[in-house]
């Protein structure tokens, strides 16, 4: 922020950027007047969306903006373009703590995946309380503004052009002060009450989480007993971790090796004593030279007959 000045800046964009000065009023503790220079340009991502034509891009966010701001300074001080929606840096869905499921929206329902029943499964998800009943940003964040058409995105960037070239003063946060939380002493205040919410959110809290949770891993569990009991198109069947759980596999596990117990009883060990261990080692080793013999005089045989036999 620098000292408000008397002229509009002479420089009155930067890059693809308009720098759009903005007039902040006084406080107690800074009684001077100040200005903050907005940057706003078309969204450009690098990867397009549909939306992406009726996007605007802005830099440089004061710290204390609100999406009830940003709709005030474009309704009201520039032309008067509507705002659909604000996504200011590193905005999150579902903040907080919350269960392992994306949050869904009211009255919809989002299919998680097939089913033994082929029905849909609503999302839940259990979120703690807010602790700050407004949101702080970063000096120098940026934000992007989503408008209802490409036309008010348009006409928000010629009538910043225009304010700009025109030395308009444009004052941040005209006439929403009554309609988003207090700062200063009051915000905190707010904070402290808000850390100590009230049993029963908590606990509809946790039991929302819970359910959701449980609601996963249950679909997880039959995802994974549908793979290892289904073939696929190949015709195999997916091998999965813990695929040989379960009480009856335990007890043909349990079966089985009292049975190899019963019949090593009952055999009888040919190489018990360590004559016969060495005995057996020896044969092995007499086999293998009397095989390598006979495999040497096949071979010679074969040189000998080289080039005496001719084809009639």
């Amino acid at each position: 922020m620098v000292p408000m000045p008397s002229k509009s800046p002479v420089a009155t964009s930067v890059n693809d950027f308009t720098a759009l000065p903005l007039r902040l009023t006084s406080t107690t503790s800074f009684p001077k007047q100040t200005a903050h220079y907005l940057y706003l340009r078309a969204n450009t991502p690098k990867l397009p969306t549909e939306d992406t034509p009726r996007e605007v891009f802005l830099v440089n966010v004061p710290v204390d903006a609100t999406e009830t701001h940003l709709r005030s300074l474009f309704a009201d001080q520039l032309g008067g373009a509507r705002v659909e929606s604000v996504a200011f840096e590193g905005a999150r869905v579902g903040k907080g703590i919350t269960a392992p499921v994306a949050p869904a929206k009211k009255g919809k329902k989002r299919k998680r995946g097939p089913t033994d029943e082929g029905e849909e499964v609503a999302e839940e998800v259990g979120q703690l309380p807010e602790v700050w009943d407004r949101e702080m940003h970063a000096s120098g964040g940026t934000a992007t503004v989503t408008f209802v058409d490409k036309a008010s995105a348009e006409l928000a960037r010629k009538r910043a052009r225009k304010a700009v070239k025109e030395g308009s003063k444009i004052t941040w946060g005209l006439g929403v002060d009554d309609r988003v939380p207090p700062l200063g002493l009051a915000r905190y205040q707010a904070h402290h009450k808000l850390q100590y919410p009230d049993p029963a959110t908590l606990q509809h809290s946790v039991d929302a989480f819970m359910s959701a949770f449980s609601a996963a891993e249950t679909t997880r569990t039959k995802s994974l007993t549908r793979q290892r009991s289904i073939p696929d198109a190949d015709g195999f069947i997916t091998v999965t971790r813990g695929g040989r759980t379960g009480p009856a596999r335990e007890e043909e596990v349990k079966a089985q090796g009292e049975e190899l117990k019963k019949r090593d009883k009952t055999r009888v060990k040919e190489d018990f004593y360590r004559f016969q261990v060495r005995e057996k080692r020896k044969a092995e080793q007499q086999d293998l030279v009397k095989g390598y013999e006979e495999d040497r005089r096949r071979v010679e045989e074969m040189r000998r007959r080289r080039g005496r036999v001719r084809p009639e």
